[in-house]
């Protein structure tokens, strides 16, 4: 069994930033997948590392879409359709990448965008989207995050970024994440179970993940309700920064 052959030091190290991935993601809404990607990368194989993160997402997300209902999800599925739909294609296209992408290539790939986002949104620059120009930008910023989301495992930054730019109210924007990591989730675990990624070794190392991340994602969510969550997540935002370097230096090295 795979996890048994990393040994303790390691194995204990993932779970641990499994949980604080939990935390983040209660706390904000997003970054599991970074975190995870980023932590998990500097001591494991990127692909061990992409395994690992897919049903800790898988779950965490179900249970942010649901923390209001099926009805109020679903009501928000109708209401992005459009970017959901172009996410998932490309998502699955682009899974079929990893394969033939170098190891450093996919860690430059991945920590790029994360810092290009952490950076911008920590300068205060935000994206504003106009009515009349939002079904252009759901196919522009859906198919970045998508192709991006099917690499790598995180779709975060651009949907954030979208989201953020629409004005989307907290709740709402807390429960459409839910829904489009979610949904982006599966495809993701369907992709990778088709690419060879999530196999019968390293689906044992996702699942070793998935204790911990729940009980951060539990904590992370009582934090989120009772602590001002601006200073929250821009204390998120420095702990993305600091993970996406880290994606670059090993990318570049």
């Amino acid at each position: 069994m795979l996890v048994a052959d990393l040994g303790v030091p390691l194995l204990f190290a993932s779970l641990a930033i499994g949980f604080l991935a939990g935390v983040v993601k209660g706390m904000v809404g997003f970054a599991m997948p970074m975190i995870l990607i980023s932590g998990l990368s500097s001591f494991l194989p990127p692909e061990l590392a992409l395994a690992g993160l897919i049903l800790p997402t898988l779950v965490t997300n179900g249970m942010q879409a649901l923390r209001q209902g099926a009805t109020a999800a679903w009501g928000s599925v109708k209401r992005f359709r459009l970017f959901l739909g172009v996410v998932l294609v490309m998502l699955m296209v682009s899974a079929q990448l990893v394969a033939v992408l170098s190891a450093s290539a996919l860690l430059v790939l991945i920590g790029g965008p994360v810092v290009l986002f952490a950076c911008s949104q920590l300068a205060g620059w935000q994206l504003r989207i106009a009515p009349g120009n939002r079904k252009r930008a759901e196919l522009g910023i859906g198919a970045f995050a998508g192709f991006i989301g099917g690499m790598s495992g995180v779709w975060g930054p651009p949907t954030v970024a979208y989201l953020t730019a629409l004005g989307t109210e907290k709740r709402e924007q807390m429960r459409v994440q839910g829904v489009i990591y979610g949904l982006g989730a599966v495809a993701l675990t369907l992709a990778h179970t088709g690419s060879g990624v999530l196999n019968g070794r390293t689906v044992w190392f996702s699942l070793a993940l998935l204790p911990p991340a729940v009980l951060g994602m539990l904590i992370g969510t009582r934090i989120q309700d009772s602590i001002d969550q601006v200073a929250f997540r821009r204390a998120t935002l420095f702990v993305l920064l600091v993970a996406g370097l880290n994606l670059l230096r090993r990318g570049l090295m």
